[in-house]
């Protein structure tokens, strides 16, 4: 049977195939931000908190779930972000430098709760994402989540983008820059959190970043830098899945890979930004 048929046929991979077009699609819209604010380490840093996050559900519940690993992913990054925020806003410590404090430290107490989970031998998908096993109840998860980010990064575009350039501009407006600051934050959690189970907490920084840097190697229009992240990140992860299972590794690596080595390729040929630039 081929390889298509085989994928007709089975729900599990159905699934696995509309997961990551609409992971990937939000996550390439959004690394659109991400790249704009040039914050792509701060994304490295809260994308490896989910860890503990997990680690601490795991050990509350006794058992390991896409609800629980949502929910303590998104507390962790919650409070490891508004944590540094804090610290930043009431000494002399910058933001950067207070967030690489708490994420270690987050960081190492959720390798060092590893041996003690119940559930230890599962946790490697979620580490390293393993999209084939989700079901119906995480698609609906994910498209929710997906949905939301989508939506209220459109409608808060403007905004948010004056923030990002021109704070002081955008409070001359009218514009309430904590509000859309907080709003990107909370926004880019969601996401990190909703790619969990397609490439884990190591990988999901790849996923949030590299469809946008592709795009700023051809083009400076803003929505060409969001919708063309958006495309690139869909087709990617769907293609990945293909590429898994055709070699047999995991889904979550390879949708890495691909958009590692597409950007390169765009590195290399991009006649305005890359190497050959005219």
């Amino acid at each position: 049977m081929s390889f298509i048929q085989t994928v007709i046929d089975n729900q599990f991979m159905q699934n696995a195939l509309i997961g990551a077009a609409l992971i990937g699609f939000a996550n390439g819209f959004f690394s659109g931000f991400v790249n704009l604010r040039r914050n792509a380490l701060s994304v490295s840093a809260l994308s490896h908190t989910m860890l503990p996050g997990i680690a601490i559900a795991i050990l509350v519940t006794q058992t390991l779930n896409h609800t629980n690993a949502f929910i303590g992913a998104l507390l962790a990054c919650l409070a490891v972000g508004l944590g540094s925020t804090l610290v930043s806003r009431n000494s002399r410590i910058h933001q950067d430098t207070a967030l690489s404090i708490i994420y270690t430290t987050a960081f190492a107490g959720g390798i060092a709760l590893l041996p003690h989970l119940p559930v230890a031998t599962n946790l490697h998908d979620w580490l390293f994402g393993n999209i084939i096993h989700i079901s119906e109840q995480d698609l609906n998860l994910v498209f929710t989540v997906s949905a939301i980010t989508l939506v209220l990064s459109n409608l808060f575009m403007r905004p948010m983008l004056l923030t990002l350039f021109e704070p002081n501009v955008a409070a001359a407006q009218g514009v309430p820059v904590r509000s859309m600051q907080y709003l990107g934050f909370t926004l880019l959690i969601l996401m990190l959190v909703a790619s969990l189970q397609a490439v884990g907490t190591i990988l999901s920084v790849g996923l949030l970043v590299t469809p946008g840097a592709i795009m700023l190697l051809f083009t400076d229009r803003t929505s060409a830098i969001f919708w063309g992240g958006a495309i690139i990140g869909s087709l990617s992860s769907i293609a990945g899945i293909f590429v898994a299972q055709l070699i047999d590794i995991q889904a979550g690596p390879a949708i890495i890979i691909l958009l590692g080595l597409l950007f390169l390729l765009s590195f290399l040929l991009s006649p305005r930004h890359g190497m050959l630039k005219k």
